[in-house]
């Protein structure tokens, strides 16, 4: 088990007992209800795009949570497609590395829709990828028109269920032996990471683009207090699990509003 300021176990990974991480009682046990999110996409007239605002071929590039590769985003791609939109897949792999690296991946794919579609890219990112997509926005909004967090843990501490953080554990090890996560540090995952995707996480500039979170009270894999914007209006709540929120009906009416 982890160390975290929560007193959540103990095995000694140091970067652990970090104010930036905290161990988070959430209904992890819900999540295996995640099939019920996909069906009621299906029944929904969401998924036909029935009183969804229609796009005009704006680009979008959609980013994968942690673990996640862009499959776990194909339902969400191909709706952005029917209902207008020019849908982009991250290309950043697996996100099982080092964040810093994968948001500069992220930002060649982001270039890359900039100079295809002519236009300004909308980000949107599951979990993970919601904070990955909000660095590549602070970094570099030229490139960006507006980005969208869903059951992202973005605000100062990371509140989440003690298998994520003991699966980031797992990974810093990975890749200190040359595994999975090769560009992964020790300090990874952890407020002591120096790294400008953690700089823009805990002590963010003003951002420069409309920004958005969607979360789900019954979000079982992290609080989903630590995914709020601070300003409310900002904010849009979906009924669904965490692994849901990648293909949840009112997940995508409040991003086809927000888009």
């Amino acid at each position: 088990m982890v160390m975290t300021r929560s007193g959540v176990g103990s095995g000694g990974d140091p970067f652990l007992e970090d104010p930036s991480l905290e161990a988070a009682d959430t209904p992890l046990w819900r999540e295996m209800f995640c099939g019920l999110d996909w069906l009621a996409l299906h029944a929904s007239p969401v998924y036909a795009g029935c009183g969804v605002p229609r796009g005009h071929g704006e680009p979008v590039v959609l980013v994968p949570g942690f673990l996640g590769t862009d499959v776990s985003l194909v339902e969400l791609h191909q709706w952005l497609g029917r209902i207008g939109y020019r849908p982009f897949f991250s290309n950043i792999g697996r996100v099982a590395d080092c964040p810093d690296h994968l948001a500069a991946a992220l930002l060649a794919t982001v270039r890359h829709a900039h100079q295809e579609t002519g236009q300004p890219v909308r980000l949107i990112g599951h979990s993970l990828g919601g904070m990955l997509a909000r660095s590549v926005a602070l970094r570099f909004p030229r490139h960006v028109a507006m980005v969208m967090s869903l059951a992202s843990p973005f605000r100062d501490t990371v509140r989440a269920h003690p298998v994520i953080l003991e699966a980031t554990a797992a990974l810093r090890e990975s890749g200190r032996r040359g595994g999975m996560g090769s560009h992964i540090r020790p300090s990874c995952f952890s407020g002591h990471c120096t790294c400008e995707f953690t700089r823009n996480m805990l002590n963010p500039d003003e951002y420069q683009v409309p920004h958005y979170a969607v979360y789900s009270k019954n979000d079982g894999v992290v609080d989903w207090r630590s995914c709020l914007e601070a300003n409310d209006e900002l904010n849009d709540e979906a009924a669904c699990t965490h692994i849901g929120m990648a293909f949840s009906a009112e997940a995508f009416r409040a991003i086809g509003k927000r888009l």
